[in-house]
């Protein structure tokens, strides 16, 4: 044990994502994605102002996110409408999640800037991660590997069908 009284858990298959990231000249992943027909791009669901999109580097099957169109950062700068959208898009995210795989769970959150985690920082996003009784285990750190029980694309016609419901 470290003498700040933390245990340290290392993740580095992380940094092959971390390195992975597009650069900046490369323009903005999440403006380009709602360009792309749903299939290619992922998109579980279109809204108004927002869509739902499932993560191309899940950290669980059926990791989604909700994402506005517009391109800003800071959830504060999020419109009234935006803000609705993205709290009813989170709901249906989750329901659309339960139905198809029955999840115990969930983790919601955004990271608000590169300090706070946030991978793609200039561009709002929420990330709704499915979570099961038992399903951390020593794959990613001892294997490094992440078991992924379904195609993405697969699991998105399922999530986009389950969205309709």
């Amino acid at each position: 044990m470290a003498q700040d009284g933390l245990d340290r858990l290392w993740s580095p298959h992380r940094m092959a994502y971390i390195e992975s990231k597009p650069v900046e000249d490369a323009g903005c992943p999440f403006c380009a994605i709602p360009l792309m027909q749903d299939s290619e791009g992922l998109i579980v669901a279109r809204g108004a102002s927002v869509y739902a999109v499932l993560n191309l580097y899940p950290y669980n099957p059926g990791h989604l996110m909700v994402l506005p169109y517009r391109h800003f950062a800071d959830y504060t700068d999020a419109t009234e409408i935006e803000a609705a959208e993205i709290a009813d898009y989170t709901q249906r995210a989750m329901k659309a999640v339960r139905m198809v795989s029955g999840a115990h769970g969930f983790n919601i959150g955004m990271n608000q800037g590169s300090v706070a985690g946030a991978g793609i920082a200039d561009h709002l996003h929420q990330h709704v991660v499915p979570r099961w009784g038992g399903d951390t285990n020593f794959m990613p750190v001892v294997g490094q590997t992440k078991v992924l029980p379904q195609l993405l694309a697969d699991t998105r016609a399922l999530l986009a069908k389950a969205w309709l419901d």
